[in-house]
């Protein structure tokens, strides 16, 4: 990369977020970035393909367990989302709950999250939903008068995080709870390699697109001018973190320009996009304690491929 003397320097945190993952010596792109709207219709066809398993095993675990979540969590609850998406888990939630206090869905993208909030206030009219466009990574406040949330955070995104970061993670959401709150938790769980891999290398090349895309919107939203011809999206299981990791390869050396800076790209140089760990019950259990968070139950469906853990904070 030139030195930042002689260019301009990045004006938004977007980008530079975007030059501090590129100037590593292994380069990175941060996946909250994937979700703009083609990025989320593309994640939703993603979820319908027979190779992706865990939504629907998610869902399956939902519709088998709601009815005694519901028991346990009790009435009047307020129930917070971090990354809110198109909400079909959540529904289901809702609906379960006995007369919930309100529903506080948080996402970085307020276009997406105003047409979700609007959705699901036709469709729960007695709901009192509160919206809150922030990057729930970060530090924040929940609006004022959520206690006792409920914190629902499905769909293994606490895989996305690299373990340090997950526990930590957790630490900020339990001082969400203020001491009294409740966590619901969707982990996906090891499994063999070859499940694993299959669901990110999905023969349609969906997921392919879904990678690609990230680069589309950055460069619409952070002024790059990544050439989505030159990229091949490939994803691996890595043993030693236990994890999935998704990859844009460059098809030749090239240079991108990234907020006014050069940034040069060998040819086959991977820039990583995504880490999906994966994690035993046990060590869900162990990371939960060890960040605030006493397990109370784990609901799992019969081949033991997804967990939906239900922690309270302690």
């Amino acid at each position: 990369m030139t030195s930042a003397k002689h260019q301009p320097l990045p004006t938004s945190p977007m980008q530079s977020e975007l030059i501090a993952g590129l100037s590593r010596d292994r380069k990175h792109l941060p996946s909250k970035y994937f979700y703009d709207a083609r990025g989320a219709a593309l994640f939703e066809r993603i979820c319908e393909l027979p190779e992706y398993y865990p939504t629907r095993t998610e869902i399956a675990i939902l519709r088998a367990h709601l009815p005694t979540l519901s028991a346990q969590l009790g009435p009047q609850r307020w129930l917070v989302e971090p990354g809110s998406g198109s909400g079909l888990k959540t529904r289901l939630l809702l609906e379960a709950l006995d007369q919930p206090a309100g529903y506080v869905p948080i996402d970085i993208s307020a276009a997406q999250l105003h047409s979700y909030a609007q959705e699901l206030r036709a469709d729960f009219p007695q709901l009192n939903v509160r919206p809150l466009s922030a990057d729930f990574t970060a530090d924040l406040r929940l609006p004022p008068g959520v206690e006792r949330p409920v914190i629902w955070f499905p769909g293994s995104t606490l895989g996305n995080f690299s373990r340090p970061d997950a526990q930590a993670f957790l630490r900020r959401l339990s001082r969400w709870g203020g001491g009294a709150g409740e966590l619901l938790l969707g982990v996906d769980l090891i499994k063999p390699v070859e499940v694993l891999e299959a669901a990110y290398n999905d023969p349609a090349g969906v997921t392919a697109s879904f990678n690609l895309n990230l680069l589309r919107h950055l460069n619409r939203e952070a002024g790059c001018d990544f050439d989505l011809s030159q990229f091949r999206h490939q994803a691996l299981w890595n043993p030693e973190i236990g994890a999935i990791q998704m990859f844009l390869i460059s098809q030749r050396e090239q240079q991108v320009q990234v907020a006014g800076q050069s940034v040069r790209l060998a040819r086959d140089e991977a820039i990583c996009t995504e880490y999906s760990h994966k994690y035993t019950t046990d060590q869900v259990a162990q990371m939960g304690q060890a960040a605030g968070w006493s397990l109370r139950a784990v609901y799992t469906d019969p081949k033991r491929w997804f967990g939906v853990f239900h922690l309270e904070c302690v």
